[in-house]
């Protein structure tokens, strides 16, 4: 079958040079190419009907604006290589990544300007036996959605008016009897983690790039790969006391057994893997020591903003997970008051 020619069924601007040679298409941005005055050639991707294509060539022209879209496929590719998607943690990308490719499945050949909140919504609505993935899909849209309709992509939010799923109170903490579990039955890297996450509430994906370079008098600086914030996590006596044994060498300090880092997703796996072994660990997450840290921090008399300073989570969910700490307090403390009016009654 004779191949189509894709330079025929664009309009190219002046100054883009088409080279077709051994069966394949190129182009350049070569203003005033063949005369004195000749800049050099910037090689652009292969295909002028994709959208990169011409954000490369205004980029080699200098100049900026909106591009052009048709469907709301090519909206989805223009935040996929926008700086507001590359700029966003591993984890972020990951997951907007899965969702975005349900929405391209839906709608991905949809003209842009008859996206409407309504669509959205069908999805969402029909993710009510899953609200969290309803939630990870309404999430990604709305970034998708306020990037896009700023840049006259899309005609008007495709969010607007959907509400979330109502929260199930976030990832539970860890108890006492769960973490004492922990510290006596997980081994190997899986063990490293679980302590790096119990003392410093850091994210899992955080947590796989801790190492020694990492470490500033006494504690660890780093910056959170999600939300790009600095935090300073002192090193406690009981995690220096499990770290005397760890090798200092380049890298991470949670490692395969091969040598290679963790991924977040993989540590996982191989946290799940131990896990099934372990009755106490039943239904945890490993997420559930965020809430953890904070607990121990608050107990340990932390203020809010302190906590945010060393964990690095939103002062909200900082609040939520305290409150519960707060709330264990109070019942304490209302228990001994008790006994002691009991002990003074039966005199």
């Amino acid at each position: 079958m004779k191949r189509r020619k894709r330079a025929a069924t664009v309009d190219l601007p002046k100054g883009v040079h088409h080279v077709k040679t051994g069966g394949r298409e190129y182009f350049y941005w070569s203003p005033g190419r063949g005369t004195p005055y000749a800049a050099q050639p910037v090689r652009l991707p292969d295909d002028p009907t994709d959208p990169k294509f011409w954000i490369a060539l205004r980029e080699a022209q200098g100049i900026g604006g909106a591009v052009m879209v048709k469907t709301f496929g090519d909206v989805l590719d223009l935040y996929l290589d926008s700086p507001q998607f590359k700029g966003k943690g591993e984890g972020t990308r990951s997951l907007y990544l899965r969702q975005i490719k349900i929405a391209r499945a839906g709608f991905g050949t949809t003209p842009a300007e008859q996206m409407r909140a309504s669509m959205i919504r069908g999805v969402v609505d029909g993710l009510a036996d899953r609200p969290g993935a309803g939630n990870n899909f309404l999430s990604s849209m709305r970034a998708v959605s306020s990037w896009g309709v700023v840049r006259d992509h899309l005609v008007a939010s495709i969010t607007e008016g959907i509400e979330p799923y109502a929260s199930q109170g976030g990832h539970k903490p860890w108890t006492d009897a769960q973490i004492q579990a922990a510290q006596k039955q997980l081994t190997g890297a899986v063990r490293r983690g679980v302590f790096l996450m119990i003392f410093t509430g850091q994210r899992g994906s955080d947590v796989v790039r801790i190492g020694p370079t990492d470490v500033d008098e006494n504690g660890f600086r780093l910056a959170q790969q999600k939300t790009k914030r600095e935090v300073w996590c002192p090193i406690v006596p009981e995690l220096a006391k499990e770290m005397e044994g760890w090798e200092r060498v380049p890298g991470p300090f949670v490692r395969q057994a091969s040598g290679r880092p963790f991924t977040r997703k993989l540590f996982s796996k191989h946290f799940d893997e131990q896990r099934k072994d372990i009755t106490a660990l039943k239904g945890v997450t490993l997420h559930g020591l965020r809430a953890t840290a904070v607990i121990r921090l608050r107990r340990a008399g932390l203020s809010t903003a302190q906590i945010q300073d060393v964990i690095g989570m939103s002062l909200a969910m900082i609040e939520r997970y305290a409150r519960f700490a707060d709330r264990k307090a109070s019942g304490q403390a209302a228990i001994l008051r008790l006994s002691d009016v009991t002990q003074k009654l039966s005199r």
